[in-house]
């Protein structure tokens, strides 16, 4: 019995040096190659062949420098106001999104850039509840832990841009910017990009390319912030 569960302990520890291994190997990959597709891509055409629909799946990978200066601006100042000093994790963002809980406020998420990008390109974003939920964010944490140590934020933010949903079926800026803009993503207009950043949060419901009212306030804000915030590093 002892010999048997020395073999299960063995097989568990190599087990875990490959997927450790594996997944330090995977992120050095995508620090130099394009992120062609994401888990999140092949779930939503899978809903979309169960509901008997065409699968619409538009993406074309861009690098940084042929996206607007604009579009990083936009996101940071939507989504991330501190993406360029934090080390992956706002902790002051974190903080609030607590007391706004404990308060009873309406819920806003506190992940960062650099943690949403991990999600996309690392994990299947299902829905999880009690421990799986926290396996889940452990596993991110220890993604976005790796992204930060070994990419920059230029390149963590290149992979965002080109992964990021931002419609349906649209997946970063280069099909964004075509689907609802007839233009390249190097072509976007500053209020252009502040609109696709807004949407972010939730893209299937706020369309870029047919604005409500809400949407046009919220653009207004986001151009206030770009403005404050200045320029993104090349």
């Amino acid at each position: 019995m002892g010999k048997f569960f020395s073999t299960i302990g063995n097989i568990i520890k190599w087990v875990l040096i490959v997927l450790l291994a594996g997944s330090i190997l995977l992120v050095l990959l995508f620090r130099y190659i394009p992120v062609y597709t994401s888990p999140l891509m092949f779930i939503r055409a899978y809903e979309q062949v169960s509901r008997g629909e065409k699968i619409r799946w538009h993406h074309e990978w861009m690098p940084l420098d042929s996206i607007s200066p604009d579009l990083p601006l936009a996101v940071m100042s939507c989504e991330d106001q501190n993406f360029l000093s934090h080390n992956g994790f706002d902790w002051d963002a974190i903080q609030k999104v607590m007391e706004e809980r404990e308060e009873g406020e309406r819920f806003r998420g506190g992940s960062t850039i650099s943690q949403q990008t991990a999600k996309n390109v690392f994990l299947f974003p299902t829905a999880s509840t009690g421990k799986l939920a926290w396996f889940r964010k452990g596993v991110e944490a220890y993604f976005t832990v790796l992204i930060e140590f070994m990419w920059d934020k230029q390149r963590i933010m290149e992979v965002y841009l080109n992964t990021i949903e931002m419609g349906d079926g649209i997946y970063g800026a280069q099909a964004v910017a075509q689907e609802h803009f007839g233009c390249d993503a190097k072509d976007l207009t500053r209020n252009q990009c502040a609109m696709i950043a807004i949407t972010l949060p939730n893209p299937l419901k706020m369309n870029s390319a047919s604005p409500t009212n809400y949407m046009y306030r919220r653009q207004s804000w986001c151009l206030r912030q770009m403005k404050w915030l200045g320029t993104f590093p090349k």
